[in-house]
């Protein structure tokens, strides 16, 4: 996004709603200005500090003039400052609206307005067990936590509202550890993920661990009782340096041994909400895909009683799955697929009685493209990006699909950021 400072200045604004990014959005002479931490109805005053995209503005807020309707008091010390969270500071029923108007309006853009959108279906706080943090060694002590918004800082966390409790408490522990492991001002990511025998962190850095980091990465793994701690280098592959346990996660009671640092959905309850929908939804099918397919949080369950054919471009991810599903005796036939590269055509969806597509934030339009001209009768769609989860329906809907109604889940709590779900029939 092309950005240029522009001449300060402090004006009074009235806010008029929550864009799409969960910024505050606001009118000034004819342009839109963006306010991060604003509500609905709040009188701000603010600093207008660049031009953004568009002619739009972005301002720096200095002062709560008088509070709107919709403003409530965020439970955490750290909002404002922590790119975690954006809208800790809207009510409950508003906070509801704006997430579901989100796809309403994705949909309506793309001229699918006919499709109702349900009640959001909501999960808890301190309910995800997925999480990637910062850690930079300063000059006294460990700075641990997630980044600023719109910035590289990183907001040392003294609480947290939105992470598993035992992904919290590693906090503390871990910036011990790490001001003996990292280098003076040297940063490092910390990706966590709660695992059913116990926590997997990948620690992210650009140079490999001595023998002394080594060791002291082992005692503390076995001190505060992780199923593994590994070591990745840049992109490269992760390292285990202490692997105490398999490192299991389970779907309908099927052992997965993932990889480390594993890709899962960020919330156990999400995750319930959005495999039994499509359970029941494909209930009765016997031939079925599972495209974009991880580590089977759907082909395991739909297994039980479908034949699935599995494909993903995540090699690691898909051995561990073909492992657990032949230790089951679950006919899951596993494939390593870029299906971006190569969607599944039409000869190789004939014969499929369904499709389950849940593709990255980039959505799957050659993929929705490909079912659109195939006869499979029923496709479920899963998306963490209304925007793409509607040009794809687009594809669908024109290849003469229709979907009754589409479920909003909100995973991602107090973020941007909402999960979804539709149904597609021919």
């Amino acid at each position: 996004m092309a950005q240029r400072r522009v001449k300060p200045s402090e004006v009074e604004l009235d806010i008029a709603e929550i864009g799409s990014r969960g910024d505050a959005v606001a009118h000034w002479q004819g342009a839109t200005v963006y306010v991060p931490g604003g509500a609905p109805g709040d009188r701000l005053r603010v600093r207008l500090v660049e031009k953004i995209a568009g002619g739009a503005l972005l301002a720096e807020p200095l002062e709560l003039v008088s509070p709107g309707p919709a403003r409530q008091t965020p439970p955490c010390r750290h909002f404002g400052a922590c790119g975690g969270c954006r809208l800790q500071h809207i009510d409950d029923a508003t906070y509801a609206a704006w997430k579901t108007g989100q796809v309403v309006r994705a949909l309506a853009h793309r001229g699918l307005d006919a499709i109702a959108v349900a009640p959001l279906v909501r999960t808890p706080a301190n309910g995800r067990r997925r999480a990637r943090l910062a850690a930079r060694r300063g000059a006294k002590a460990v700075f641990l936590g997630f980044h600023e918004g719109r910035s590289q800082r990183i907001v040392d966390l003294a609480e947290c509202h939105i992470l598993e409790p035992r992904l919290f408490a590693l906090a503390a522990p871990l910036r011990a550890v790490l001001a003996d492991v990292l280098a003076p001002a040297e940063p490092c990511g910390l990706m966590l993920c709660g695992l059913d025998d116990g926590v997997d962190l990948v620690i992210e850095a650009a140079r490999p661990p001595d023998l002394a980091a080594r060791e002291a990465l082992a005692a503390f793994a076995h001190a505060h009782d992780l199923a593994r701690l590994s070591w990745r280098i840049g992109e490269g592959e992760a390292e285990p340096l202490c692997a105490r346990r398999t490192a299991v996660l389970r779907h309908d009671g099927v052992a997965v041994a993932v990889p480390p640092g594993p890709f899962l959905q960020a919330s156990r309850d999400a995750e319930a909400v959005l495999t039994g929908a499509v359970r029941d939804a494909l209930a009765g099918c016997g031939r079925v895909a599972d495209l974009f397919c991880g580590l089977g949080a759907f082909a395991l369950p739909l297994a039980r009683h479908a034949r699935v054919l599995a494909m993903d471009s995540d090699a690691a991810a898909v051995a561990a799955l073909a492992a657990a599903a032949q230790a089951s005796g679950r006919p899951v036939e596993a494939q390593t697929r870029n299906l971006y590269a190569r969607p599944l055509a039409a000869g190789e969806l004939d014969g499929l009685e369904a499709v389950v597509l849940d593709p990255p934030r980039l959505g799957a339009r050659e993929q929705a493209a490909a079912l659109a001209a195939s006869p499979v009768p029923l496709v479920a769609m899963v998306s963490c990006n209304p925007a793409t989860f509607a040009r794809d329906a687009r594809l669908l809907v024109d290849g003469g699909y229709a979907c009754a109604s589409v479920t909003p889940v909100d995973q991602f709590v107090w973020s941007p950021h909402v999960e979804l779900l539709g149904i597609f029939r021919r």
